[in-house]
């Protein structure tokens, strides 16, 4: 097990060793930029026990050879990091309705953990949301909802057009969206409910700049699904100070790769913002 002069991982302290149920930091992948095998080795082989999973964004791993992939994936779990295949599903969904079942198959081949439904994207009924999630866990993969505080006007019941959980018919979808974070957190209950491992909160409209985080919200989602249940995206290294300033170091949080040990040093015991006695001389693998 690698230790590091500066760090320890303990049930006392911040967050106990992995494989973590809270206190995760999951990593962005393939994205924007190039991101080459040598170098997400050197991030594993670096910080490889402050990652705790691998996310590969919007479809990246789709326009990859399917062995670099499997490369990648292995390469992950041999440093105990689960690997997401990240919002991708709703282009699978639109060849047809078996086309999540070989997504599935094809994710496990893969070698990924884990498969994320972006809801907003989706623009599912709510039943057929909670099938999905229930199709995930029966095919032996973890199951990870994205949710937005944004919704489609359409998608909001007017009081005591039904009761919950109740069948209605869908109304036309608008171009109007509007803020309901009750009616993420209903939602994100019943995906719980149905087996979901996470539930993963897009930082649009709620925590992607600093000066606009909106924190009742956040509060109110914490409160109903608990710390352990959610993840956030951190867009930025003042969202993540914020959060672990917050709710402590057992926060999960989703950031760049850039960012992973920038976050652990926030976790991390009195350590502050002032990062030079922990990222100089003295960081390295004993």
């Amino acid at each position: 097990m690698a230790a590091y002069r500066w760090k320890s991982f303990n049930d006392d302290g911040d967050r106990p060793e992995k494989p973590r149920r809270y206190g995760v930091t999951e990593m962005r992948g393939p994205h924007y930029s190039l991101f080459s095998r040598g170098l997400l080795e050197d991030v594993f082989e670096s910080m490889g026990q402050f990652v705790d999973g691998l996310k590969l964004c919007d479809g990246s791993h789709t326009s990859m050879p399917k062995t670099y992939i499997k490369e990648v994936t292995d390469m992950a779990h041999k440093h105990n990091v689960y690997v997401s295949s990240g919002d991708w599903a709703d282009q699978m969904l639109r060849q047809g309705p078996s086309a999540l079942k070989e997504y599935i198959e094809e994710c496990k081949q893969l070698g990924f953990d884990t498969i994320e439904l972006d809801v907003a994207s989706l623009g599912l009924p709510e039943e057929t949301l909670l099938r999905y999630v229930r199709l995930i866990k029966s095919g032996g993969l973890r199951a990870k909802p994205q949710f937005s505080v944004k919704f489609n006007k359409s998608d909001i019941a007017f009081t005591g057009d039904r009761a919950f959980g109740a069948y209605m018919i869908p109304a036309p979808q608008t171009s109007e969206m509007v803020e309901d974070v009750d009616l993420l957190v209903r939602r994100a209950e019943r995906c719980l409910e149905a087996g979901a491992d996470m539930i993963m909160i897009n930082a649009d409209d709620l925590c992607r700049q600093a000066d606009f985080l909106r924190s009742d919200m956040v509060a109110k989602i914490v409160g109903r699904l608990g710390l352990e249940k959610t993840m956030f995206e951190a867009s930025n290294p003042k969202i993540s100070e914020w959060f672990v300033k917050r709710y402590g170091p057992k926060v999960n949080l989703f950031v760049d790769h850039s960012q992973v040990m920038d976050l652990e040093c926030l976790r991390g015991r009195n350590l502050g913002q002032n990062h030079s006695s922990v990222l100089g001389r003295s960081y390295f693998l004993l």
